[in-house]
């Protein structure tokens, strides 16, 4: 029995979860991950004697689809901050400021960002 190439499918669905907020590309390693599982799904729905991991890529096709989920939010969350970059700041600042464990340099550093943005 031959078996269907669910490590390629997986390896790319990893990425893509790794690289969710890089601008795009763990989007664009989902939607690889995607294609190919899909055709490798039709040549096992073809024959299906022929394969003996045809649950594998089932379970590599979700895994891929969840990954494109994860990649999407990423890239929205990015296209937010580049879009709305003042409400990115304030966000962001909100998260660290008044935290003990977050250095004043590093504050110093959102804030000089925030102002070079022109949101303070």
């Amino acid at each position: 029995m031959q078996k269907l190439n669910t490590t390629a499918v997986y390896i790319l669905s990893i990425v893509g979860i790794l690289c969710c907020c890089v601008y795009g590309l763990g989007t664009v390693a989902a939607i690889i991950a995607i294609v190919i599982a899909t055709k490798e799904l039709k040549k096992y729905d073809e024959n299906p004697d022929l394969y003996s991991n045809g649950k594998a890529m089932k379970t590599a096709k979700t895994v891929s689809i969840i990954s494109l989920l994860i990649s999407f939010i990423g890239l929205a969350f990015v296209i937010w901050s580049l879009v709305n970059p003042c409400a990115f700041f304030d966000w962001y600042i909100g998260l660290f400021e008044g935290n003990p464990n977050v250095p004043a340099e590093s504050m110093d550093q959102i804030y000089k960002a925030a102002e070079e943005a022109g949101c303070r």
